[in-house]
């Protein structure tokens, strides 16, 4: 007997009345001594994908499961349910014979679709065909107060099945799905680092000071230190500290936080992976991200050629191009075309380019908003840009052949940014000016509390090696694998503004 409920937050009156109804089979299962909610344990041997996908070794054999009733069909002294536990679902076949008459009652009239029970009984398979489990012993776990949402519509409203994941897990098995894919993508990328000699590490999430990166931070106060502290916006500058103490190739899966838009790509907090290593440069770390990109996905998808938003990806398949090569190609405009900035700013406005930082533009500047402008969402295969100018990238290394130029490059897929790298910057004394040229920046646009990392200075002092760093954006490349339109299908509880 399913409730016809479509949502929990519709049809109040209805969901009230069914609620009381349950506190009610409650309270009199608790006047008899059987309070659902008391049993500690319950002796779980099996899973339901085991029985059913090995059924020839489980025949006529008992097994003791437990999970989540679905559903019920009351059929006089026999019944059928449903239970969903943590691989799928099973049938189960109950009687009045073999569970006994107080119990059978109790299971027809106390017993509610969402109640967690535990059952123990042998395999068999019904005349349908269908795996079942004959109850010899069936026992309420835990008693569901509300009703879930009706069985054939289920969860649909998107904003609740954020707010309510607990519940869009339970009627939405393509959601466990895509979690479950989500724990394997991560366990990949783990295994791949781990096999090529990184270590995996943790550092520090509050900062005391807002570094001067273009990213917007979440500002807290510690009471005991009697200090304001920053949720850190990114994991790089501590991991380029265990480069220089000596940890050759080190990587983190790091929660970050920036206080900035929410859209289909960006959410405030998210999963980063990043990874440094000494002695190579970002030629070494394209090849290692397409690498890595290329056995996730055929580990994960069983194939290199996955479908995203109807677009077929051709994942073992990536070209590599400099940014001016790429606006060259998509915008008709050669950067070397440009011997000063002003020659930059007339080819902008040319093509009907506002330039962001106006008659201050550099050609380093002017090429970056012609790439937003004109490249980005033509780069629908996996695509690597490198070389970007050094107005945009404080923390990569100059070219040495063009030091207008960085050793810089981020990576494309379905005309999105999914990862970013550099040769790591290294000179503590271009450091040092770059991020003081940010904290200006910022201090300009009138945030006064923006200041250099000294401590990350004074560890290159001491000598940073040549060294190649980069950093994945997780959740993207969960998205891309599990084929989710937007950030939030994979992340368990995105951020959501509080209903009143």
């Amino acid at each position: 007997m399913q409730e016809n409920i479509t949502n929990p937050m519709q049809e109040e009156e209805q969901l009230i009345e069914q609620a009381r109804i349950r506190r009610e089979k409650l309270a009199k299962l608790v006047s008899e001594g059987k309070n659902p909610y008391e049993q500690v344990k319950y002796p779980v041997d099996n899973d339901s994908k085991n029985i059913k996908d090995n059924f020839e070794a489980f025949e006529g054999k008992t097994v003791c499961l437990a999970g989540r009733m679905m559903s019920r069909r009351i059929m006089g002294k026999a019944s059928f349910s449903h239970i969903s536990d943590k691989s799928g679902n099973i049938q189960i076949y109950v009687t009045r014979q073999d569970i006994g008459e107080e119990n059978y009652m109790s299971y027809k009239k106390d017993y509610d679709i969402g109640d967690i029970v535990g059952f123990k009984g042998f395999v068999f398979k019904t005349q349908t065909g269908e795996v079942s489990v004959h109850v010899t012993e069936l026992i309420m776990l835990s008693k569901s107060l509300l009703p879930l949402p009706e069985k054939y519509n289920g969860l649909q409203n998107q904003d609740m099945k954020y707010r309510l994941r607990h519940l869009d897990l339970i009627m939405n098995d393509d959601v466990k799905a895509t979690f479950r894919t989500r724990s394997k993508i991560l366990k990949e990328i783990r295994a791949y680092l781990d096999n090529l000699g990184y270590l995996e590490v943790d550092t520090p999430t509050l900062l005391p000071l807002e570094i001067g990166a273009d990213a917007r931070p979440f500002k807290t106060h510690h009471n005991a230190l009697d200090i304001d502290m920053y949720m850190r916006i990114e994991t790089e500058l501590f991991l380029k500290r265990l480069i220089v103490g000596g940890l050759d190739r080190v990587y983190e899966v790091g929660r970050i936080f920036r206080n900035e838009g929410m859209d289909a790509y960006h959410n405030p907090e998210f999963t980063s992976i990043e990874m440094y290593q000494a002695y190579t440069d970002y030629f070494g770390m394209m090849d290692l991200i397409e690498d890595l990109y290329k056995k996730v996905t055929l580990n994960v998808c069983g194939t290199l050629d996955i479908t995203y938003q109807g677009t077929v990806i051709h994942m073992g398949e990536w070209s590599r191009m400099t940014m001016a090569e790429a606006v060259k190609k998509y915008a008709g405009v050669d950067f070397n075309d440009w011997a000063t900035d002003e020659d930059a700013r007339a080819a902008a406005k040319a093509k009907g380019i506002e330039l962001e930082y106006g008659e201050e533009s550099t050609k380093g500047r002017v090429l970056i908003e012609f790439f937003d402008a004109f490249v980005e969402d033509n780069l629908i295969q996996p695509t690597i840009i490198y070389d970007y100018p050094v107005e945009n990238s404080p923390l990569a290394k100059r070219k040495p052949s063009n030091p207008a130029f960085t050793e810089r490059f981020e990576y494309f897929i379905c005309g999105h940014e999914y990862g970013n790298a550099f040769s790591e910057l290294n000179d503590p004394i271009d450091q040092k000016q770059r991020m003081q040229k940010q904290v200006d920046a910022k201090r300009a646009k009138g945030n006064t509390s923006a200041q250099i990392d000294e401590d990350f200075i004074n560890a290159l002092e001491y000598g940073l090696p040549p060294t190649g760093g980069l950093g994945l954006g997780l959740d993207r490349f969960v998205m891309l694998l599990t084929d989710s339109s937007t950030i939030r299908d994979v992340i368990l509880f995105p951020t959501m503004k509080p209903k009143k």
